[in-house]
């Protein structure tokens, strides 16, 4: 894509990127930290890069007519990795995120009617509620430095929270947060015995997945016990997405989900709606934080006005931009690896049963051939009548297993950052770069405390 721009636009800072030549156990010693920085230069200019992960091949795609086989025309024949189930299947189970099959497509179909937009319209009341109680508290502190990544994870913890159970997260949001935390900071990465054992074989850290697996199953199954008790009127429309989740049935079986399997969806929705939401609008306020001219053009869309509907949430155009050009920048989810079940042949590619297929957002997002001015911040790419390639922009994926919350996690962003911008101006109260890091989410490697005055 072409881009003109008036003005130079800002260019975030990065981590350096890896040598080409950089050992097969210097990467590793390096992917547990950042996965991000074990990609060196090769990786943003290529269309394919081959290499090899032990027995079999790895191929890292950056070619949207290849990625589209993958993930969407032959999709599959193509699972996720050891590594990946490791990662995820201890604070996801079973959940429509992981699963695979018949499971995944029951799923699939059952969850559908909770997040149609409609259903997420019914949900934005609960969303400008929140989003009133945190303006509020930041107003208090104006005259001192914010925390801003630890303020997005608690409102957004709060707004999954009511959508979920119409209950707040005071009494459960610190202990949800530190299940969160303690996931992330050891058992979240991954190590080289979960690369090269599969899955039936556990590694010594998957004990200790294990362990909290128990203990996240607990608290999840204790808030869905909770919100029971309140109960459900008869007749009376669905309150939040637990009443939807909790009265689906698959429209082929009739089946709903057993308490466990609900337990599981509840997980995903949770983790993957806050934290992921969280992550983006940090990353967001960043970016405006360093481009004051943008962030008053985000500002100037909202017209002073108080957003509280899906309506007024369509209405802010280039505040949606903002979002799409940070999810292009910093997407949530950095790395999909998937491993092939059979031999095939993905757009003249050819895979070998068992070979190693690695779909980076990161890489894809910033591929010198993609795109015009790849590192830097231009959200005006996205309000241009040339759209990028379908399969060179997957903020939330792509094909079949598209995120199925993509409609409420963007209303939620945009409705929060027209808010909030609309609300303060938001500057840096240093300038020591923040580096993105590739760790379960592309994450800040500290959280930067911020300036914030009335508008």
């Amino acid at each position: 894509m072409n881009i003109a721009s008036v003005r130079r636009p800002i260019i975030p800072p990065t981590p350096p990127r890896a040598p080409d030549d950089m050992s097969f156990f210097g990467r590793v010693a390096v992917l547990k930290q950042n996965m991000i920085a074990t990609w060196g230069q090769r990786a943003y200019e290529e269309e394919v890069i081959k290499g090899r992960f032990f027995l079999h091949n790895s191929f890292i795609l950056n070619q949207p007519d290849a990625i589209r086989h993958v993930l969407l025309s032959n999709y599959e024949n193509y699972t996720r990795t050891p590594a990946g189930i490791r990662m995820l299947r201890p604070v996801l189970g079973e959940g429509v995120l992981i699963a695979e099959g018949h499971a995944w497509a029951h799923q699939r179909r059952t969850l559908a009617p909770a997040f149609t937009p409609r259903a997420t319209a019914n949900l934005v009341p609960h969303m400008t509620a929140v989003l009133d109680e945190t303006i509020t508290k930041l107003d208090a502190r104006t005259s001192e430095p914010v925390d801003l990544r630890e303020t997005m994870q608690r409102m957004t913890l709060e707004i999954a929270g009511r959508t979920m159970f119409s209950f707040g997260m005071d009494r459960h949001g610190p202990t949800l947060r530190n299940f969160v935390m303690e996931y992330g900071a050891r058992l979240g990465r991954p190590y080289f015995l979960d690369m090269l054992l599969p899955v039936s074989w556990p590694t010594p850290m998957d004990f200790a997945r294990a362990r909290f697996r128990k203990r996240w199953t607990e608290f999840v199954a204790m808030l869905i016990a909770e919100r029971r008790t309140m109960g459900k009127k008869d007749g009376a429309p669905p309150r939040d997405l637990f009443d939807l989740m909790d009265a689906a049935r698959d429209p082929e079986t009739g089946k709903g989900f057993s308490d466990a399997q609900l337990v599981d969806e509840v997980a995903t929705m949770i983790l993957a709606g806050h934290e992921t939401t969280a992550t983006a609008l940090f990353w967001a306020l960043y970016l405006l934080a360093l481009d004051p001219e943008t962030q008053e053009e985000v500002a100037s869309e909202t017209h002073g006005e108080h957003l509280d509907s899906m309506a007024d949430i369509d209405r802010q155009k280039f505040t949606r931009a903002v979002i799409e050009e940070t999810m292009r920048l910093y997407p949530p989810a950095f790395l999909v690896a998937r491993a092939a079940r059979e031999k095939d042949n993905a757009a003249g590619v050819e895979i070998g049963k068992g070979d190693i297929i690695m779909i980076a957002p990161w890489l894809l997002h910033r591929h010198e051939k993609l795109w015009d001015q790849p590192n830097a911040f231009i959200p005006k790419r996205f309000m241009s009548k040339e759209a990028p390639d379908r399969f060179a922009y997957l903020p939330f994926g792509a094909g079949p297993r598209v995120c199925i919350g993509a409609p409420f996690a963007q209303a939620e962003s945009v409705l929060a950052l027209a808010r909030l911008i609309g609300a303060f101006r938001i500057e840096l109260a240093d300038r020591v770069p923040v580096i993105p890091l590739g760790v379960v989410t592309t994450q800040p490697d500290h959280s930067p405390l911020f300036r914030i005055t009335r508008r």
